[in-house]
């Protein structure tokens, strides 16, 4: 399978190139133009429970895209609704990978996707909610971001402190806590940061540059109070932001 991320920097799509018979799994509509030899069908990863769980836990589609190469071999191009940056991970068995909703693109044959349970105080605090999303097996794994995806890389024992508005995705290996920001709760929160994640390494987190929760707070004071047509432009605003 042959790949390349185009416009990187901005607004990126990804340009696969299958060969017959393989297959690609997607985000719903991630699709943006493909081949005639390609089929697309919408197809529930795991059954139905597994769907529902995607999408009433980890707020996920309940189908994902299968894009098969059924006719010979061509390209599909791909991407995601948000502006923002798309970063591909090799998997090699060896771990699974911890990904935030919406952060889930796109996987190769071999890639599984399933829902996963943080305790009681990281799904609490953490603002990702109770359930996170598990990528398992070997293959590829697109992962999307609000803003440039930004990798940090950790030796052993060293620690990084990320917003939890940030985070994208890393490694089951990595154990992380919740804290304040600063020292005492009146400090963290008019510091407006809050809560944050510490990692401690070996490992690699992936962060976005751009906070989600953020600019749709930033949108919302931009929008005139009242009903009517403006309450109809945060009802937009607000499934924007929950795709």
């Amino acid at each position: 399978m042959k790949y390349q991320i185009l416009y990187p920097e901005a607004f990126p799509v990804v340009e696969y190139n299958l060969e017959r018979g393989e297959r690609l799994k997607a985000e719903s509509d991630a699709m943006i133009a493909m081949s005639p030899t390609i089929d697309v069908t919408g197809k529930m990863e795991g059954g139905i429970v597994s769907g529902l769980m995607r999408k009433v836990l980890a707020g996920e589609s309940f189908f994902f895209q299968e894009l098969v190469a059924t006719r010979g071999p061509g390209k599909v191009l791909f991407g995601h609704a948000l502006p923002g940056g798309i970063l591909d991970v090799e998997l090699d068995g060896s771990y699974n990978l911890m990904v935030q909703k919406d952060g889930f693109l796109a996987g190769t044959q071999g890639i599984n996707v399933d829902t996963k349970m943080q305790n009681l105080a990281k799904g609490f605090l953490s603002g990702e909610g109770f359930f996170i999303l598990k990528i398992s097996g070997r293959g590829t794994v697109f992962v999307s971001s609000f803003g440039v995806i930004h990798p940090i890389n950790l030796e052993s024992g060293e620690e990084v402190i990320i917003d939890n508005g940030h985070l994208v995705a890393w490694p089951d290996y990595m154990d992380y806590n919740i804290e304040k920001a600063s020292q005492g709760w009146l400090n963290s929160l008019t510091s407006g940061e809050g809560l944050v994640c510490r990692f401690r390494g070996p490992g690699t987190v992936l962060i976005q540059t751009r906070n989600p929760g953020g600019f749709e707070g930033w949108l919302r004071s931009l929008l005139p109070t009242g009903g009517g047509s403006d309450s109809s432009a945060g009802s937009a605003l607000s499934s924007l932001f929950n795709r």
